[in-house]
């Protein structure tokens, strides 16, 4: 299929603004934090527990902390709810998610304290969030990692005022091992063979799009459905170019392309008795197959025969199993809405679309020097009507592939390349392109340090 959205010309200046945007020097590990907690004892009165109008109202000027850095202290109203904002500096600015910031949350009408966010790296969508639990002598600690819970409401033995002025090493030694540091502290090292990948796939984009195309073993254009050879405008759909980008990686290991036909051969135990009748009518589960077979012959020929197995290529793991949700247009009624439950792997179908920026997140620091085709599908069939209530049986269909590669760049900033129709595109379009009843079946393919399709 071909790529709905931004135009090309759109796309590809936003890719190039997003790779060359400033970068801060790599981010600290969490020990190495400069401790703000004095600043912070300073301020319990006055801002912390001072009555809300006169809290908006005031002004500090920047504040160097003895360990080194400044910090600019702020409040912004929300609504009901207004921040008091120890915003760290960021490559000369203060935008409030830098290492080491520290969020208090308020109630506007009687100035209770409903939430402390902190964020260990420089990362707005990645913090640590604590909140006042219904005994006075605990608090419960969230970690959100790009709207994901992989904690939620964590009791810890810490009163909930206490956090006002605890050093953030302190906290997050009583939580223990139930905090995930490993989310927090990247390698960007680990990434750069996957970076130099990245860019060995960008240096030939964008390519013809032709549906239903794609190259043979021997290199010829041809169609995927009877292999007759493309003659006019020669491409690749998306499948195809899934499979172009995997011989790239294979044929500097095996010296040639991969055939076509045993690439639509069914993977897996996969489907139903409803099914099966229309596999040759509407081919419902080609992009499973198809994104099935590339990575089961490349983890036979990159790893060992039982890298090649479905427990092994297929990602049907998720360390969260809650979710903030959001509208199309990205917005959230703050934090009082809660998590909303994340059901995780759907067998034959994969994860909820809004469970994938998350998942990727997670799988780039679990399973560095990996890429990932995706296999996006939904159920389809005619709607309930007042004529029919019960509508005709819906089916599952997966009818799109892509190339999702997540990575942290040199700067420890966590980045997801996207290659899907014979172009690089961008993640958010991606993932706000289709509904929440769309699925992402994920599979895994390890890279090698030569790419030549």
């Amino acid at each position: 299929m071909s790529v709905p959205g931004f135009s090309r010309l759109i796309t590809l200046f936003l890719i190039f603004l997003a790779a060359f945007v400033p970068l801060s020097a790599l981010d600290l590990p969490i020990r190495r934090i400069p401790d703000d907690s004095s600043l912070r004892a300073s301020l319990v009165d006055s801002w912390f527990k001072g009555r809300p109008g006169t809290v908006l109202n005031q002004v500090l000027p920047l504040q160097t902390l003895p360990g080194g850095g400044r910090v600019e202290v702020r409040t912004e109203a929300a609504g009901e709810e207004f921040m008091i904002i120890l915003a760290r500096e960021l490559n000369g600015a203060f935008p409030g998610y830098a290492q080491g910031s520290w969020v208090l949350t308020r109630r506007m009408e009687d100035g209770q304290a409903l939430r402390i966010r902190i964020f260990p790296r420089s990362d707005f969508n990645a913090y640590v969030q604590f909140r006042p639990f219904s005994a006075a002598d605990k608090c419960v600690m969230d970690v959100v990692i790009y709207n994901a819970y992989v904690v939620n409401a964590l009791p810890l033995p810490i009163p909930f005022e206490r956090l006002l002025t605890l050093p953030l090493e302190e906290v997050l030694a009583v939580a223990k091992d139930k905090f995930p540091l490993r989310y927090f502290e990247p390698q960007p090292d680990s990434y750069r063979d996957v970076r130099r990948f990245i860019g060995e796939v960008r240096k030939r984009l964008p390519m013809q799009f032709q549906d239903d195309g794609a190259l043979d073993e021997n290199g010829e254009y041809v169609f995927i459905d009877d292999l007759a050879p493309q003659h006019i405008a020669p491409g690749l759909n998306c499948s195809g170019f899934a499979k172009w980008v995997v011989d790239g990686i294979l044929r500097p290991v095996t010296g040639r392309r991969l055939s076509i036909p045993p690439l639509k051969a069914p993977f897996g135990d996969r489907g139903s008795g409803f099914t099966a009748p229309w596999e040759n009518l509407k081919d419902p589960f080609f992009g499973l197959d198809w994104t099935r077979n590339l990575a089961s012959i490349a983890g036979r020929v990159l790893r060992t025969p039982t890298f090649g197995e479905l427990a092994e290529i297929e990602v049907r793991d998720a360390p969260f199993s809650a979710v903030i949700r959001r509208d199309r247009q990205g917005s959230v009624a703050g934090d009082r809405i809660g998590p909303t439950s994340f059901p995780g792997y759907l067998t034959d179908a994969g994860f909820g679309i809004e469970g994938i920026h998350p998942l990727l997140y997670t799988l780039a620091i679990d399973e560095p020097g990996r890429i990932y085709l995706a296999s996006v599908n939904t159920e389809m069939g005619d709607p309930a009507t007042d004529d029919n209530p019960r509508g005709r049986p819906r089916m599952r269909k997966h009818f799109h592939v892509a190339v999702l590669v997540p990575y942290f760049t040199e700067g420890g900033f966590f980045r997801i390349a996207l290659f899907e129709s014979a172009e690089e595109t961008l993640f958010d379009t991606f993932k706000t392109r289709y509904s929440r009843d769309h699925y992402v079946n994920l599979v895994r393919i390890p890279i090698e340090i030569t790419f030549d399709p």
